[in-house]
């Protein structure tokens, strides 16, 4: 056999075998025998099982080096890795010439006001076009600030597709007073939302867990509150506002989970309105006309997102300790929506909502 053949064969063969190291965790002394699908899903929160399982079929899970199947029982010690065919994004965070709505800024913080569709940080499928980038556009000039420093930056955060208020800490000492501020519960933060069917009461309490959903960990779901699962939430809700079909609520936190707001308004048979995680995409209250299905297809497109917006915020500035409130007013596709829903009820007898 010719041998330039053979070893541009091998070399073809050393490529294709070329692994990189994208996650790797060494599995706890105390550690009880547990399947490397299920041990690595407990680690990576933001993959299904399935997708793990698919990955050890295909050779990308390793124990000690070595590939194998899902159904490997890790042990105390075990050094677990995936391994894929590329290498890994490279995660570090570049300045980005993006407009930012400051609301407010000095030497320890900014509060800024988030536009619905924009990402807060790199991560999966966003490693561009951030917020944290922008900010980091923004603090370019300034040599204290490094964006990769996870001593500053964000405090908190609001999903993609939800607009509103967020405080960023421009000083370590100003990153670990706020976070303290949150975690103590001392922080004021309330949100606008419009969600379907409509509430009998005038205001409530929402108080459930929140956990990851098993069926879909893109979502979260609702576990009773003395589960041993997911952690402790609370939501105050107040109507602000009554459409019949629909209701816009004003929604304060006192725990700030992931989803929160989404998972609990969910959980009680309210979900946010276009929330399409959470079923708000769906027809859920309303007439069987094709003029009201066509309404409400409307909108949607007037509003294409959950319909809900971090409106105020309140902290001590964690330097003068000077209390510090802000309100961001409804974004103009809110509103839109709102005015929409009104003018359909004023042409909406009461009876029509009887149902």
């Amino acid at each position: 056999m010719n041998d330039e053949y053979v070893a541009e064969t091998e070399e073809l063969e050393d490529e294709q075998q070329e692994l990189f190291e994208h996650f790797r965790f060494v599995v706890d002394p105390g550690q009880a025998k547990l399947r490397v699908d299920k041990y690595m899903q407990e680690k990576m929160q933001h993959s299904s099982r399935n997708r793990i399982q698919k990955a050890a079929d295909s050779g990308f899970i390793h124990v000690n080096d070595r590939p194998v199947k899902s159904n490997y029982k890790v042990r105390p010690g075990d050094v677990v890795t995936l391994m894929l065919d590329r290498p890994r994004h490279d995660t570090t965070i570049e300045p980005e010439d993006i407009p930012l709505d400051i609301v407010y800024e000095d030497d320890a913080l900014m509060v800024i006001n988030k536009p619905a569709g924009l990402v807060v940080h790199p991560g999966a499928g966003n490693f561009h076009g951030t917020l944290i980038n922008a900010v980091a556009w923004h603090m370019k000039d300034n040599p204290a600030f490094d964006p990769n420093d996870p001593e500053v930056g964000l405090v908190h955060r609001i999903d993609k597709d939800t607009s509103g208020l967020l405080v960023v800490a421009k000083t370590p000492e100003a990153k670990s007073n706020l976070g303290l501020q949150f975690f103590n519960k001392t922080t004021h933060r309330s949100y606008e939302a419009l969600v379907w069917c409509n509430f009998t009461e005038d205001e409530g309490r929402i108080e459930g867990n929140i956990a990851r959903d098993p069926r879909d960990r893109l979502r979260m779901t609702v576990l009773p509150p003395d589960s041993e699962q997911g952690k402790p939430a609370v939501t105050h809700w107040r109507v602000l506002e009554r459409f019949g079909y629909t209701t816009l609520v004003e929604c304060r936190l006192e725990t700030g989970r992931t989803h929160q707001i989404r998972a609990h308004m969910k959980h009680i048979g309210h979900p946010l309105f276009c929330d399409e995680r959470y079923g708000g995409t769906e027809i859920l209250r309303g007439q069987r006309s094709s003029s009201y299905k066509a309404f409400i297809q409307n909108c949607f497109k007037l509003c294409p997102r959950q319909v809900l917006h971090a409106r105020t915020l309140g902290f001590k500035h964690p330097v003068t300790g000077q209390q510090m409130d802000f309100t961001s007013p409804t974004p103009q596709d809110m509103q839109a929506l709102i005015e929409k829903w009104r003018a359909f009820i004023q042409g909406t007898t009461n009876d029509t909502f009887a149902e």
